[in-house]
């Protein structure tokens, strides 16, 4: 009766929180042949980035009615607020940019758009057919995500939504609530280690991390106020913001004042923050306990008897170079080690 009231408090405490992803099971499809899904994913977001730049533009303009009569001006300033809300609005897809579930409402919605290059796998064929509602009671309540290839990578469709979605959070703290990145890595933790995560589907997906992780320096690359926490300082320098406040020359010699717009500098391009730690195949899962943890893994020797995380362990160590300090906070023990 106890464990059965947990459930229904879990499902009501997830039902009211916003961007809970799906799980995916990286050994099953290991061997499908998938085409790269880079080139598809960077003009899809590249189109949806401009997007929103246009968007933040349009709110330039102002209605004035003066006596009677509706007269329509083009301001002169770029508001940060509002480049950041329809960045959001046009990534997502949505009318809004801060309620729903919006990592899980991504996932979904690349479901259906990279259907051609992505592998589908039900629950009941995957490994983890055995974690029943009250080990994972998330993980039965809606099906796994889609895997694709990204660059040689397997990746879950659900770590678009994390990069997002997650991003943006570790965003939201460290530059407008002042909180340090080992803070917002700390934060994402507590998320893997409860809703996100071991609470709802028995499962911690370090890869999550790492998607949250690469999420907050595409933010942070939007407008570049700070550096990138894993650019050194000559990179920096050549470093170019997604978006700049720029004279709009036309419009300022009409005006005959100065005017300023949003304007689009760089391309998106995912292959700026994937990495072979982004598929929970190098970067392994841990489970909520060893019970979980034994029903894993003995699907996964039906399915492959000499599978081991990590299958890439160059992936690994390319990894740990590439986060440095921060590789404790984002890889799995195994990942920390693989030679």
């Amino acid at each position: 009766m106890q464990k059965l009231l947990t459930v229904v408090v879990l499902l009501i405490a997830l039902a009211l929180k916003p961007g809970y992803a799906s799980e995916i099971d990286s050994v099953t499809p290991r061997m499908v042949e998938l085409e790269n899904s880079l080139g598809v994913i960077n003009e899809l977001f590249d189109h949806r980035i401009r997007n929103g730049i246009d968007n933040a533009n349009k709110k330039r303009f102002i209605v004035e009615v003066i006596e009677g009569i509706k007269l329509v001006t083009e301001g002169d300033y770029c508001n940060e607020d509002d480049l950041y809300t329809e960045l959001r609005k046009a990534i997502f897809d949505s009318m809004t940019a801060s309620w729903g579930l919006k990592g899980y409402d991504l996932d979904t919605q690349l479901r259906g758009l990279l259907a051609k290059q992505s592998y589908s796998l039900s629950l009941n064929d995957s490994i983890y057919r055995d974690i029943d509602y009250i080990d994972g009671f998330s993980l039965n309540l809606k099906e796994l995500s889609d895997v694709v290839r990204i660059n040689g990578h397997l990746v879950g469709l659900d770590k678009i939504g994390h990069f997002f979605f997650e991003g943006w959070q570790y965003f939201e703290m460290t530059a407008f609530d002042r909180q340090s990145v080992d803070e917002a890595l700390a934060w994402g933790k507590e998320q893997e280690s409860g809703l996100f995560g071991y609470t709802t589907t028995g499962i911690y997906s370090f890869a999550d991390l790492v998607a949250n992780f690469n999420g907050m320096r595409f933010w942070n690359k939007v407008l570049l106020k700070r550096g990138d926490p894993l650019k050194g300082f000559i990179a920096q320098l050549f470093d170019r913001p997604y978006a700049s406040c720029d004279i709009q020359i036309l419009d300022s010699i009409k005006q005959r004042k100065i005017v300023k717009a949003w304007e689009y500098n760089a391309h998106f391009d995912f292959s700026e923050y994937i990495d072979g730690a982004w598929d929970e195949g190098n970067n392994c899962n841990s489970y909520a306990d060893p019970i979980i943890e034994a029903k894993v893994m003995a699907r996964i020797h039906n399915v492959d008897p000499d599978f081991a995380c990590p299958v890439g362990p160059d992936a690994c160590s390319d990894a740990r170079e590439k986060y440095g300090d921060l590789a404790r906070r984002v890889l799995h023990p195994f990942c920390l080690i693989a030679q």
